[in-house]
Order: structure tokens, then C-alpha cells, then sequence
């Protein structure tokens, strides 16, 4: 912290407050959490950095949702997301920073394209999907399972399984608050799963965890805002909204 100016401090502030409202309003956001910490920080260990930021905002989102979570569609996604997970740490093993950033902006690009061409063709044809549709068929779990190691992956390799995940419910056909309450419970419990793996790669220390005390002062009022935002973003907005947040986190990652 000694060598952090205080405009490096100002930003990291601000991305930590990001962080509180993309838990509460727009998921997805919080890639830019991400690409700021990694300018600010060296791009690997500003992960460790911020999982514990993620987890507060995660126990925040999880008081204020808890009841709109969809469990079964849950259920269903944890056993890809562990596999990708793995997967993500034994990349990280050996991986670069210019090799992390690469690969999940052009994995959070490609997922943005297939979420609006299946929202476009959906509004074409039968009208929006729905979790409530019945058991999944063939091609759900399929979709269910590419979805879920994506996302487990780029969660542990850089904190950005968000997005990933924010594509896979809004073409899972979740309404807002069903959709945030199932985010948020999805990633406290993939990110608190998270941490034996980062301590273990070395991204969690006792450093990381001053910084992230510092920070996570500017959490919970990130949230309250998100909160008292939420209410006031119709569906459509709140989709585009997402979308949007997505494709800029790609962006970033790969023009940086």
C-alpha cells in the first residue's frame, strides 16, 4: 500500500464501490472493477485482491435477494462450474497476465454475440424464454454445462465469471429480481470456494488483505445505491444494461 498514490487509492476506491453496485443493480459490471485493479495492481495478483471485495459485495447482494434465488437452476450449474475452476487454476499455474486478459475478453466477446443473437431469434420466433418453461432438454443441459464451466473459469482466473454468467441467465429467461437473487447466491459460494485455490496460488497474503480492509469500506455504500437504483431500471434496460457492461469488460481486457 506504501506505493500506491492516492489517485491509484481514489480509483481503486471507486472500483470497489462498483463492485457493491453491480451486485445490487447490474451484474456484469463489475468487469470494470476488474480492468481497473488489474491497471492499478499487476494484472495477477489484483485477482487476489479483489475475491475478498467480491465476497463482501456477495453477502450483501445475498441479504438483500436471498429470497428470488433459483435453486434448481443452481444445482444444476455447480458441478461445471468445479470443473472450470480447476481447470482455471491449472491455467493460472502457468499462464501470463497478457495470456489471462486475452483469452477472457475473448471469451466474454463471443458469449455477448450469442446472447443477443438467441434473444434476437427467440423475439422472432415462440417469445422469451423462461426458467419456469419445465425440466431442461438435451440442449439446455448442454448450454447449462458450457455456461457453467465458463464461467467457473474465468471466475478463477480473473474474477470475471460474472458476465459469463449474467449471458447464461438472461438466456435462461430471468426476470430481474430472479436473476439477481440467483447471481448472487451462486457467487458466494463460488467465490468463497475460490479462496483455498488463491491463498494456495499465492494471490491472497497478508498485504492483499490490508489493501482489501481499506477497501471494502466503500463496498456497502456502492451497494445501497445499486439497491435504491434497482427498482427504478425497467427489464429492457436492465438487460441492455448488462449486455453493455459485458461487451466493455471484453473490450478492456483485450485492448489493455
Amino acid at each position: 500500500m506504501d506505493t500506491l498514490t492516492l489517485w491509484q487509492l481514489a480509483a481503486l476506491a471507486a472500483a470497489s464501490a462498483l463492485v457493491g453496485f453491480s451486485k445490487t443493480a447490474v451484474s456484469g459490471a463489475n468487469t470494470i472493477s476488474l480492468a481497473v485493479f488489474a491497471a492499478v495492481l499487476p494484472a495477477r495478483e489484483s485477482t487476489g485482491v479483489l475475491l475478498p471485495i467480491l465476497i463482501a459485495g456477495d453477502v450483501l447482494a445475498v441479504l438483500t435477494y436471498r429470497r428470488h434465488a433459483h435453486w434448481p437452476t443452481l444445482l444444476r450449474l455447480f458441478p461445471a462450474v468445479a470443473v472450470g475452476v480447476v481447470a482455471g487454476t491449472l491455467f493460472m499455474m502457468w499462464a501470463g497476465d497478457a495470456a489471462v486478459r486475452t483469452s477472457i475478453g475473448a471469451i466474454l466477446l463471443f458469449m455477448a454475440g450469442v446472447t443477443i443473437w438467441r434473444r434476437r431469434r427467440t423475439a422472432a420466433g415462440s417469445g422469451e424464454p423462461s426458467v419456469e418453461a419445465g425440466p431442461p432438454d438435451t440442449a439446455e443441459r448442454l448450454k447449462t454445462r458450457s455456461y457453467g464451466v465458463l464461467g467457473g473459469f474465468t471466475t478463477m482466473v480473473a474474477n470475471a465469471g460474472g458476465p459469463v454468467m449474467s449471458l447464461y441467465l438472461l438466456s435462461a429467461g430471468f426476470r430481474k429480481l430472479g436473476f439477481l437473487g440467483t447471481s448472487a447466491w451462486f457467487f458466494l459460494i463460488v467465490n468463497t470456494s475460490k479462496v483455498p485455490f488463491s491463498v494456495g496460488l499465492g494471490l491472497i497474503d497478508g498485504r492483499s488483505l490490508l489493501l482489501d480492509a481499506c477497501m471494502l469500506l466503500f463496498v456497502l455504500p456502492g451497494a445501497w445505491i445499486g439497491r435504491t437504483c434497482v427498482d427504478r431500471i425497467n427489464q429492457t434496460l436492465f438487460e441492455r444494461l448488462v449486455i453493455g457492461a459485458t461487451v466493455l469488460g471484453g473490450l478492456q481486457l483485450l485492448l489493455n
